[in-house]
């Protein structure tokens, strides 16, 4: 077996990985890591063959020559390397977790702070024990910063995480209700994000913190705060306008500052107000701060405004629970747009919460007086719902009644989960 030390002075030489024969492998160590459906061994030659200078793999068979290094397991060999790397490469890193919002806030943070330093940050949401590791090789000599953004689905996930990475500052942007099933309930999922907390605690760390949020504030205590909220924190803001889009006026240290932003929903005030107090706390200036979060865009299905030839669309379907479920639809309800439409899918990993946190979003609907809704999904099809309403058991289902029945000159959101793929409806809309 090949040692973590040789693998890390091999990365040094040509710090580049790969883990997908699809893409671009020429001059990287390529790990053949397994899943459930795959074994990356198997891929090990084709890598060799496309470019790659070193395949690290755990299946003894497969290691015929010395262009493969054989390890334990490739998965372990990964985090391994990462966190050595990590340890020799003490520059700060901010570390961000949450329920809702974090990959919005990661973004908004990393166009803050790109403005005034060399990063690098999780790209997309690669927020898992293999994406962490690979943000982390990313590091480089000019690197002044780190975000890197971490997800989980089980309790002590994120703790292991923390392991690799060695944040010094952490965001968690709440703690809400999702991946319930993975979590065992909503108290698993305050002890899976505490994970976080609990490491800064341990290490005497800071915490950037929402201070209008009695439980973050709770389970922060005894760690170094940097807060931020509508009133009595460090950075405080207020919004001044948010249909479509939001603008805020900010303060810190007795100055006040104003922005316009391409944000939708009065629920991304408290991502980009973590997006300013990270930049005060990191030192960008504040001109720098204010034109990042104004030329931020949206992208990938996360509250993207979006035009077509007969109707405006906000298009949050990239992932969904039931607090960004009640967020998304009462931020629709106080825009008070003319005709406006519903189209909402199911949420999933709620586990026995399923049934009656959908029949809570239903009840939400019937609440604001919304009559124009369609919603897709094996959860949202149990349940009962007013006449006016129309339920599909599949997306597909959804399509080809909007092709029969389509919608003009509305206003629409659509929101559900990654798994419903309700961007599928834009072709019919």
């Amino acid at each position: 077996m090949v040692s973590i030390q040789k693998i890390y002075q091999l990365f040094l030489n040509h710090p580049r990985i790969s883990t997908d024969t699809r893409k671009d492998v020429k001059d990287t160590l390529f790990f053949a890591l397994s899943g459930e459906n795959f074994n990356g061994n198997t891929f090990a030659k084709a890598a060799l063959e496309n470019g790659a200078r070193t395949a690290i793999v755990d299946d003894p068979s497969v290691a015929i020559d010395d262009r493969y290094l054989l390890v334990d397991d490739v998965l372990s060999a990964l985090q391994e390397l990462a966190r050595m790397h990590r340890a020799r490469n003490l520059i700060p890193l901010l570390a961000i977790t949450g329920s809702n919002g974090k990959t919005t806030t990661k973004n908004l943070i990393r166009a803050v702070l790109s403005a005034g330093k060399k990063i690098i940050a999780t790209e997309g949401n690669f927020n898992n024990h293999i994406g962490v590791p690979i943000t982390l090789l990313g590091i480089r000599r000019d690197t002044e910063l780190a975000v890197v953004e971490m997800g989980a689905n089980h309790v002590s996930e994120i703790g292991q995480l923390c392991q690799i990475a060695l944040p010094d500052t952490g965001i968690i942007t709440n703690i809400g209700k999702a991946h319930l099933e993975g979590f065992g309930g909503f108290e698993g999922v305050v002890k899976a994000k505490g994970e976080m907390y609990d490491f800064l605690r341990q290490t005497h760390g800071t915490v950037i913190i929402n201070a209008d949020d009695p439980l973050l504030m709770e389970l922060s205590s005894g760690i170094k705060r940097f807060t931020y909220g509508k009133s009595g924190a460090q950075v405080t803001g207020t919004i001044t306008r948010y249909n479509p889009f939001l603008s805020v006026k900010w303060q810190y240290e007795g100055h006040e500052y104003s922005m316009d932003t391409f944000l939708y929903g009065k629920y991304n005030y408290y991502n980009i107000m973590a997006a300013i107090a990270a930049g005060i706390y990191y030192n960008i200036p504040v001109d720098h701060i204010n034109e990042a979060i104004a030329a931020f865009r949206s992208e990938n299905n996360r509250s993207q405004l979006m035009r077509t030839d007969t109707n405006e669309i906000i298009m949050d379907a990239y992932n969904a629970n039931p607090v960004s479920m009640s967020e998304a639809i009462q931020s629709f309800r106080e825009a008070r747009k003319e005709n406006p439409w519903l189209i909402l899918g199911d949420m999933f990993e709620l586990g026995e919460s399923a049934e009656e946190e959908h029949k809570a979003i239903i009840d939400l609907l019937i609440s604001c007086r919304f009559d124009q809704v369609l919603l897709a999904g094996e959860i949202f099809s149990k349940i009962k719902i007013p006449e006016s309403y129309k339920s599909f058991k599949t997306t597909g289902e959804l399509e080809h009644y909007l092709l029969e029945n389509p919608i003009r000159h509305a206003h629409i959101l659509i929101k559900g989960s990654r798994g419903m793929y309700l961007e599928k409806t834009l072709n019919v809309l």
